[in-house]
């Protein structure tokens, strides 16, 4: 990790912050990291970036979906890689999920896990924020990214630098590491971080809190602009948080509440609100985007899984 004497050259990426980041589409609005969620976030919400993961098939198909099994989120059972994708394409992919009035609103209704390579095809004006979730996936990772041309709008992440070593090369985006952003949050509070120090990567993504540990403060944003790194901030759900990140600069927040988001982006940074789901069947109220009274009360942190 370099010590650098001026700040890196800003990556165009990031370009028009604060940037409403949808995490997995919005998981908490359609079924996570599935083509109906993807689609409510860009064309519903007005997302500037779709935040997903991948993995491999059990043929070697580049899968999107985050956990290591698809117990949690499909009708199904078994470990992704253990699965062919002819097997993983049948599965209802919104057979679990609950919407925020606590209904299975999405059981049956054809949400299936996609491939990379559609995700990328059926948003070409959309940025992607993508980590492989095991290492075998790095490798077609960057040949599928490469492949569709998206170098240039597509960032590849990792928790752990270990998972994306086979996209060593890469010429797009780069975020940093779990291990790279924990060296420049120690190294700033000693005052050598950020215009004396900085990872080999374009830009953090963290959540505000790693436990007990307050991982983005105004004083971290600092440091990362003086090094011409950008923030994102994950995953951010409740309107108070949201208007407070922006307060205080963040660049991008990663949230499963894109129309919380959308509502606090048009409130802070005069933003136009997004045009809202469809109209409602008749008699049933259209739900649309809203300024939310500011908490009152303070919202304890809790740790955030990984996104």
């Amino acid at each position: 990790m370099p010590i650098v004497p001026a700040p890196r050259p800003g990556h165009p990426f990031f370009g028009g912050a604060p940037l409403l980041i949808a995490h997995r589409g919005g998981a908490a609005l359609a079924p996570e990291n599935t083509m109906a969620a993807f689609r409510r976030a860009v064309h519903q919400w007005g997302a500037d970036i779709l935040e997903l993961d991948v993995r491999l098939t059990a043929d070697d198909r580049l899968v999107v979906v985050h956990d290591p099994t698809v117990d949690r989120t499909t009708n199904g059972s078994g470990a992704v890689r253990a699965l062919a994708w002819s097997r993983l394409r049948r599965l209802d992919a919104g057979h679990n999920f609950r919407n925020p009035q606590g209904e299975r609103s999405w059981r049956g209704r054809g949400a299936r896990l996609p491939l990379f390579a559609e995700v990328v095809a059926a948003f070409p004006d959309t940025r992607i924020v993508v980590e492989p979730k095991a290492r075998e996936a790095a490798a077609p990772l960057l040949r599928e990214i490469r492949a569709a041309r998206a170098e240039e709008r597509v960032l590849i992440g990792a928790e752990r630098e270990s998972n994306r070593g086979g996209a060593r090369g890469y010429g797009g985006p780069w975020g940093a590491s779990r291990r790279q952003a924990a060296l420049f949050w120690w190294l700033h509070h000693l005052g050598l971080a950020g215009r004396f120090f900085a990872p080999a990567a374009d830009g953090f993504q963290l959540p505000e809190w790693s436990g007990q540990l307050h991982a983005v403060t105004p004083k971290l944003i600092r440091a990362a602009h003086a090094a011409n790194l950008p923030v994102f901030v994950w995953t951010v759900n409740d309107p108070g948080d949201m208007r407070r990140l922006l307060d205080w600069g963040i660049d991008g927040i990663m949230t499963d509440r894109p129309d919380r988001l959308a509502a606090a982006l048009n409130e802070l940074a005069d933003r136009p609100l997004p045009p809202g789901p469809p109209p409602a069947a008749p008699g049933l109220p259209r739900t649309t985007p809203t300024r939310t009274p500011a908490s009152t009360t303070p919202t304890t942190p809790t740790p955030t899984p990984a996104p």
